[in-house]
């Protein structure tokens, strides 16, 4: 993992290799920040959304020689408190919802983030590849 905390205290930057671990470790980087900033409350939510988002970035964007980039911005204000999370890599495969199976053991990382997330979404990136990102204002009940 390489770190960059940079001169906005309400953005975390971090990059990843292709390694399990790497999923587990974003986590407890992203329950850290959001308990820097208060946010707790929505951390139930964000860590879902958050593993499923980087899963997905390592199993279907690999990209010999590139790293996976994480990125959490701290929200606040009249949509609510949280957090958008945002995973880079450097694949221009864009993520497609499967239709779902009942009885799959996988596939079904994006209908989790769309039923969790308040929204989310795919946008282009400065050089090659994407941005898939999300937002968390709401307590998961």
């Amino acid at each position: 993992m390489n770190a960059e905390r940079g001169d906005n205290p309400g953005e975390v930057v971090l990059r990843w290799g292709y390694n399990p671990r790497a999923v587990g470790q974003a986590r407890a980087e992203l329950r850290n920040a959001l308990a820097s900033w208060g946010h707790a409350a929505v951390e139930d939510a964000a860590t879902l959304v958050l593993s499923e988002l980087l899963t997905n970035a390592q199993r279907h964007a690999r990209v010999p020689g590139r790293e996976i980039e994480t990125r959490f911005l701290r929200l606040a204000g009249d949509g609510g408190d949280g957090v958008r999370l945002e995973v880079h890599d450097a694949s221009a495969r864009r993520p497609q919802p499967r239709q779902e199976v009942l009885d799959a053991c996988e596939g079904r990382g994006l209908a989790l983030v769309d039923g969790v997330a308040d929204r989310w979404g795919v946008t282009e990136r400065p050089g090659p590849g994407k941005s898939v990102w999300a937002e968390c204002t709401q307590v998961l009940r």
